[in-house]
C-alpha cells in the first residue's frame, strides 16, 4: 500500500509540474527542515512510518462501519460533481488512508477532546502544547497534500508529523475546549511551510506599541505670533539640512543594500506549496475576531496575513466546506460566513431535506412536491480517546529540548527538571545576521528553591541581573552585578513592603553606597554614604573586609515634604561630614519661597582648656533662615538641635555598618545558593513525585 501511495504522488506531481512549465524535477525541490528541528529530528534520521506496529490498534482503525462506507460514497459523489464544475482546480483532500491503510474521511479523523490541564482550556495553551510536543516533518511533495492521515493517538505516541497531523491534533483540542475551530487545507509561503523563522523577529523581542494620545481640538484657539528669525541663520540651517540629507541618503542606500541581501531568494513554488492550519471563528468562547493559528509555531495570525496564500477547503468534526471564492489576492478578501452557499460549498446539507419536484405528466392531476429524506449525520470519530499523561504533558519536548532560530536571535526551550539548575528557556541575541557575536543572553528558570526567575547577561558590559519571585529569604527582588565578590559594584532591589525599614534598592560600590526607601514614616527616601580608603592602605576590592572596615567620610539623607510641619522646620536634606565633624541642614521651601533656609555646624565637638566640650559658638554655627520665625533664631533651639544631630549621627553610622553587613550576607547567601542549587517539587506535580517515589523505592531495594 505504501508503494502504491508513493507512485500515485509522483504521478500527480509530474502532471502538476508539467502543466505549470516547471523544469525542475521533484528531486530538485528542496524542502529543508529548519535548524531548530534538526536538533530534534537528527536523533531519529529517516523515520519510517511504514514500520510502525498497528497490530494493537482498535478495530475501528482497521475497518469501516456501514455509516463510514456510506460517507465515503457520498464523498466520492461530491468529488465527481466538484471536478465536473471546477475541472481546473486541484483534487480535494477528502479520505486519505490511515496508519492501517484504510480510507477514512477527514472529518471523522478529528477527535474532540478536553484534556485535564488548565493550560489547555485556552487556545494559546493548546497551540503551544502541539507546537512543542510534536516534531515537524515536511510533506513528501511540497505541492500536493499527503496521501495518508494518521490518527492523533499515533501522532501523540511518536511525537512527530506533518502540517496536517499538527492541524488535526490542534483542532481536536480546540473543539474539545469549546472553540469553533476548523482544519484548513490551503497554500502558504515557503517560510510558513518549512518552519523557517530566520527572517522573523523573536516574539520576546517585540516591543508593545504605545497608543498615541490624541488631544481634543478646541473650537477657539489663541493664535501665537511666530518669533522673528534671521534670514542668514535660516540659510545656514538650510545648508546644514542639505548636508545631513546627503549623509542620510547614503545611509538609506546602504540599508537598502543590506535589506536586499537579507531578503530570501524568490521561491519557484510560490503559491503552490500546500499547507494546513487552523481557523478559529468568532463567537464561541467569546472570541472577538476570526483568526488563523499556525500549528508549527503556535502563533496566531490575522486572516489578512500575506503568509497565507489561499484556501481549498475546511472541515470540522461535523461537515466539510469547499472554498468557492477567488484567492488571487490571498486570504485578504475571503469571507468566512459558512452559511453563504455561494462562497462556501457544503458537502452534507445542514437542512437535512432536499425538495424534489415530480414531473408534470398530466396538467389535470397536479401532484404535490415530494420530500425525500436525505438526512445523514456525520459518523462518530474512529480515533480512540486522546490521552496525555502528566509526565508527558510536563516534558513536552520529544528530546527534552527545542531550539528555534530567529533573525539575530536563538531561543532554546527545555522541559522542567531536565536541567539541574532549573533552566527552562534561554534567549540569545546576536549583533550580526550570521549569529556569531553574542550581545545579550536572557535565561528563565522554574522550580528554584531560591526563587530565581530570570537572569539577564549583557556580554558587552559584563553585567548580570538576577530577578527573583516573592519568597526569597532575604526578600531579594533583583540583583545586578559583575561578580559576587564584595565591593565590585552591586545593585540590589528588595520587596520593600515586606521589610521593616521599607528599603527598595541599594547600590553599593567600593567608594559609596546609596539606599532608596519608599513609604517611610519619617519621609526618608534617599541615603547616600561615601567611604574613604582604609587606614592600612588595603583597599581590598574583591575580598571580604571582615576586619578592616571602610572609614565613613560622609552621610547624606534626603527627605520628602512632611505636610504636618512648617517648611522652615521640615528638613529636606542633611549632610553629616564625619571626618570634618560638621553637619549641614537644608529645609524645604514653601510655595511662595525662592531660597531655602540652611543651618551648618562646624567642629561641634571641640574642647576648651578646662576639658569641657563647647558645642555651639559663633564660629561653629552658620545659619541662613530668611523665612524662619523667632523660634529658630534662638540659640537654645540650635543647641538642642545639635544634640539631636549628634545622637542621630551615631545611629546612622551604626545603620551604615549594618547595611554593609547585609550586603556581605546577601553575597554569601547567593554564592551558597548558586553552588548548591536546589529545585522544589509542587505537591500538585504528580509526575515528578512519581519519579521521586520510584527513585526512593529503587534506593531501598
Amino acid at each position: 500500500m505504501e508503494v502504491l501511495e508513493e507512485t500515485e504522488e509522483v504521478e500527480q506531481t509530474a502532471e502538476d509540474l508539467n502543466s505549470l512549465n516547471i523544469s525542475d524535477s521533484l528531486q530538485d525541490v528542496e524542502t529543508e527542515v529548519p535548524e531548530e528541528d534538526d536538533s530534534v529530528s537528527s536523533d531519529v534520521p529517516g523515520f519510517d512510518w511504514s514500520s510502525i506496529d498497528s497490530s494493537h490498534l482498535p478495530s475501528s482503525y482497521k475497518t469501516n462501519s456501514w455509516q463510514e462506507k456510506k460517507l465515503l460514497h457520498i464523498a466520492d459523489h461530491f468529488l465527481q460533481q466538484y471536478t465536473h464544475v471546477c475541472p481546473d482546480r486541484k483534487p480535494l483532500f477528502l479520505h486519505p488512508v490511515n496508519e492501517c491503510g484504510v480510507e477514512k474521511f477527514v472529518s471523522t479523523t478529528l477527535r474532540p477532546t478536553l484534556l485535564p490541564y488548565t493550560e489547555l482550556y485556552h487556545w494559546s495553551g493548546c497551540a503551544s502544547f502541539v507546537s512543542n510536543y510534536l516534531t515537524m516533518e515536511p510533506l513528501k511533495c511540497p505541492i500536493t497534500p499527503p496521501s495518508s492521515l494518521y490518527s492523533s493517538t499515533t501522532i501523540l505516541k511518536y511525537q512527530r508529523g506533518n502540517c496536517f497531523d499538527f492541524t488535526v491534533l490542534l483542532c481536536s483540542l480546540l473543539i474539545g475546549a469549546g472553540y469553533d475551530a476548523y482544519c484548513v487545507h490551503g497554500y502558504a509561503t515557503q517560510e510558513i511551510c518549512t518552519l523557517d523563522q530566520t527572517q522573523d523577529l523573536c516574539p520576546l523581542l517585540r516591543k508593545t506599541q504605545e497608543v498615541p494620545v490624541t488631544k481634543k481640538s478646541r473650537k477657539y484657539r489663541v493664535k501665537i505670533l511666530a518669533e522673528p528669525q534671521s534670514k542668514f541663520e535660516l540659510q545656514q540651517k538650510a545648508k546644514k539640512k542639505e548636508e545631513v540629507g546627503d549623509v542620510q541618503k547614503k545611509e538609506e542606500e546602504e540599508e537598502v543594500v543590506t535589506e536586499v541581501q537579507e531578503k530570501p531568494k524568490r521561491d519557484p513554488l510560490h503559491g503552490l506549496r500546500v499547507h494546513a492550519w487552523v481557523l478559529v471563528l468568532s463567537g464561541k468562547r467569546k472570541v472577538p475576531e476570526t483568526f488563523f493559528i499556525n500549528p508549527f509555531t503556535g502563533n496566531s495570525h490575522n486572516t489578512t496575513d500575506e503568509c497565507f496564500l489561499g484556501i481549498e477547503s475546511i472541515w470540522n468534526h461535523r461537515n466539510y466546506w469547499v472554498n468557492m471564492q477567488d484567492c488571487r489576492k490571498g486570504c485578504k478578501d475571503l469571507s468566512f460566513d459558512l452559511s453563504d452557499a455561494i462562497r462556501w460549498e457544503i458537502m452534507l446539507p445542514e437542512n437535512n431535506k432536499l425538495l424534489t419536484e415530480s414531473s408534470e405528466r398530466d396538467t389535470d392531476d397536479m401532484k404535490e412536491n415530494e420530500e425525500r429524506d436525505m438526512s445523514f449525520e456525520m459518523p462518530l470519530s474512529w480515533v480512540a480517546r486522546l490521552n496525555v499523561s502528566c509526565r508527558e504533558f510536563e516534558n513536552q519536548y520529544s528530546q527534552g529540548k527545542k531550539m528555534i532560530l530567529y533573525k539575530q536571535a536563538k531561543l532554546e526551550k527545555w522541559a522542567p527538571y531536565v536541567n539541574g539548575d532549573g533552566l527552562v528557556e534561554r534567549l540569545t541575541v546576536y549583533a550580526d545576521l550570521d549569529c556569531t557575536e553574542v550581545v545579550e543572553v536572557t535565561e528563565w528558570f522554574k522550580n528554584r528553591e531560591d526563587m530565581l526567575d530570570m537572569r539577564e547577561m549583557n556580554k558587552q558590559t559584563q553585567l548580570t541581573t538576577d530577578y527573583f519571585k516573592p519568597g526569597h529569604p532575604l526578600l531579594l527582588k533583583a540583583h545586578t552585578y559583575t561578580s559576587l565578590e564584595p565591593e565590585t559594584g552591586h545593585t540590589m532591589e528588595f520587596y520593600h513592603k515586606a521589610r521593616a525599614d521599607d528599603l527598595r534598592k541599594r547600590v553599593e560600590s567600593a567608594t559609596e553606597m546609596t539606599e532608596y526607601f519608599v513609604g517611610r514614616d519619617d519621609f526618608l527616601h534617599i541615603r547616600h554614604v561615601e567611604f574613604g580608603e582604609r587606614e592600612n592602605g588595603m583597599d581590598t576590592a574583591g575580598t571580604r573586609p571582615d576586619v578592616h572596615l571602610r572609614p565613613i567620610v560622609q552621610i547624606k539623607e534626603c527627605f520628602h515634604r512632611n505636610p504636618e510641619k512648617p517648611a522652615d522646620e521640615d528638613v529636606e536634606e542633611r549632610i553629616f561630614m564625619i571626618e570634618d565633624d560638621s553637619v549641614q541642614l537644608t529645609y524645604h521651601l514653601e510655595d511662595h519661597d525662592t531660597i531655602a533656609s540652611k543651618v551648618a555646624f562646624f567642629r561641634a565637638t571641640q574642647r576648651d582648656r578646662k576639658g569641657e566640650e563647647i558645642f555651639l559658638t559663633r564660629d561653629t554655627c552658620v545659619k541662613y533662615q530668611p523665612w524662619s520665625s523667632e523660634k529658630h533664631k534662638n540659640v537654645l533651639h540650635l543647641y538642642k538641635l545639635l544634640w539631636e544631630l549628634r545622637k542621630e549621627q551615631k545611629e546612622l553610622k551604626h545603620q551604615v555598618r549594618e547595611s554593609e553587613a547585609e550586603v556581605l550576607n546577601v553575597l554569601k547567601v547567593r554564592e551558597d545558593e548558586e553552588a548548591n542549587i536546589k529545585l522544589t517539587v509542587s505537591m500538585y506535580n504528580a509526575a515528578k513525585r512519581e519519579c521521586q517515589h520510584e527513585a526512593m523505592v529503587g534506593s531501598r531495594q
